[in-house]
């Protein structure tokens, strides 16, 4: 029994009382430790962004669109084929977030109905399509076409990416909340224990 207890007091760095309430608080006391260990054991990485690379992404993103809108207010040409333009590249950019967020949320597990697959993807893929004929139709010069397709493409590629920064922050907050309020609820009953 004076090894149980020598042990116990080594372990623990007190000796319980020698009584089955003071054996029961200190095996109460040890699960609640235990859990909290294995709880923190669990603890995934929790990835962020550095500061660095999002303002990179904002500032790609802002250049991105800085562009996209220089190029289609000084094109020359006809009002009806800017307006297009426009038109077009706001379809690009409103379809493209919601194809990433469709993409991010069905990486997993499919959670959207087959119905929205389709929405999600016709709506996309028209959009880059009838912008793609508009531009390719345009009476305008070749560099005028090559500059405007640059630009598109630099938004819709930006877009992806933007989005990807956004729902990693979201779900590293998500997380992270979901950890603090483990380790609390681990922590509580060791505070009604004393």
């Amino acid at each position: 029994m004076k090894r149980y207890f020598a042990a116990l007091a080594t372990r623990l760095g007190t000796i319980p009382e020698a009584t089955p309430a003071g054996f029961a608080q200190d095996r109460a006391h040890r699960n609640i430790h235990s859990q909290a260990d294995n709880t923190m054991a669990q603890v995934p990485h929790i990835r962020r962004d550095s500061g660095a690379w999002r303002i990179q992404v904002w500032i790609s993103f802002g250049l991105s669109v800085m562009l996209c809108g220089s190029g289609l207010a000084w094109l020359p040409g006809q009002d009806l084929d800017r307006a297009f333009m426009v038109m077009g590249y706001v379809f690009c950019l409103s379809t493209a977030f919601a194809l990433a967020k469709f993409i991010r949320d069905n990486q997993e597990r499919t959670v959207d109905t087959p119905m929205w697959r389709i929405v999600v993807w016709a709506g996309f893929a028209l959009a880059m399509g009838l912008t793609g004929w508009g531009l390719w139709r345009m009476e305008v010069q070749p560099v005028w076409k090559a500059y405007l397709l640059v630009c598109w493409l630099y938004l819709i590629s930006n877009v992806f990416t933007l989005a990807k920064m956004l729902r990693d922050a979201h779900e590293a907050d998500l997380l992270e909340a979901r950890l603090h309020g483990r380790r609390e609820a681990a922590m509580q009953p060791d505070a009604s224990a004393q």
